[in-house]
């Protein structure tokens, strides 16, 4: 298993996020916690600014971090075109993070367990830790393995050897601002339940007209948590008094939330 993080959030793929993932209940939820717990925040794995520019639009201090430079450098195009001060963004794994300022709220929001290993997931949380004020919070969002029954299925012996799944488009043809048209596809590749990993594989192309300009794929790979293991791993890495609620509210969480947010204390 190689040590370096294996992701899909280049070239064309950070096009799509830029141009298509702009929305969601994330950004006032987050937004809110930076007011609850204060500022200056972190905004890690942020992408090409999905949270982090409504946040500094709404003028909180905010920073962000990203194993990719493609998503960074669309980040910061999409600020200025929007006249915001360039953002401060630092292309860093989480299990490297080595920034220049401390945090009194640092969140991330859906790339907590992406593209690397255990280790480095139990050393990124440790590197937060160690970038939070004292009495500062990490918040964090997690996808439940179980809530998503077309790879749920594939624990089962008999489902996984049916792998690599067939590609699945992900969405129909999207117009970006430019004019020309993006398709997303996507597949699971292969799915461990003893390691609890998984690798799925990705790919986007782009049209103008009907002529295909480019085409890429890319491959992400991902480690599985239940609730439990993430407390105990936020535990071990020095958090207090972690909270898990329900996806994006205050509420507790039940069993029939498929994300939750959990919330711990330094």
């Amino acid at each position: 298993m190689s040590d370096t993080p294996q992701t899909w959030h280049y070239g064309l793929v950070a096009h799509w996020w830029a141009e298509f993932n702009v929305t969601g209940p994330e950004i006032g939820f987050f937004q809110a916690l930076i007011e609850r717990f204060g500022q200056p925040a972190l905004d890690v794995g942020c992408g090409t600014g999905r949270l982090l520019l409504p946040a500094l639009q709404a003028g909180f201090d905010v920073d962000g971090c990203d194993i990719s430079p493609d998503m960074l450098a669309l980040c910061a195009s999409r600020a200025a075109r929007e006249g915001l001060a360039p953002p401060r963004l630092y292309a860093q794994a989480m299990h490297e993070l080595a920034l220049p300022r401390t945090y009194h709220t640092i969140f991330i929001c859906g790339s907590f367990g992406l593209g690397g290993n255990r280790q480095q997931d139990r050393e990124a949380l440790r590197r937060l830790y160690q970038h939070l004020d004292p009495g500062g919070v990490l918040a964090l969002d997690h996808y439940q393995p179980y809530g998503n029954p077309a790879s749920w299925r594939h624990w089962v012996k008999d489902r996984r050897q049916q792998l690599p799944a067939a590609w699945r488009a992900s969405s129909p043809r999207k117009q970006a601002a430019d004019g020309s048209l993006y398709e997303l596809r996507s597949r699971l590749l292969a799915l461990d339940p003893l390691e609890q990993r998984w690798i799925s594989q990705i790919g986007v192309s782009q049209w103008r007209g009907e002529q295909l300009v480019a085409e890429e794929e890319y491959t992400l790979q991902g480690n599985l948590y239940f609730k439990n293991e993430l407390v105990l791993l936020l535990e071990q890495a020095g958090f207090h008094d972690v909270r898990v609620h329900g996806a994006y509210t205050e509420a507790e969480a039940t069993v029939d939330d498929d994300v939750l947010v959990l919330i711990a204390t330094k």
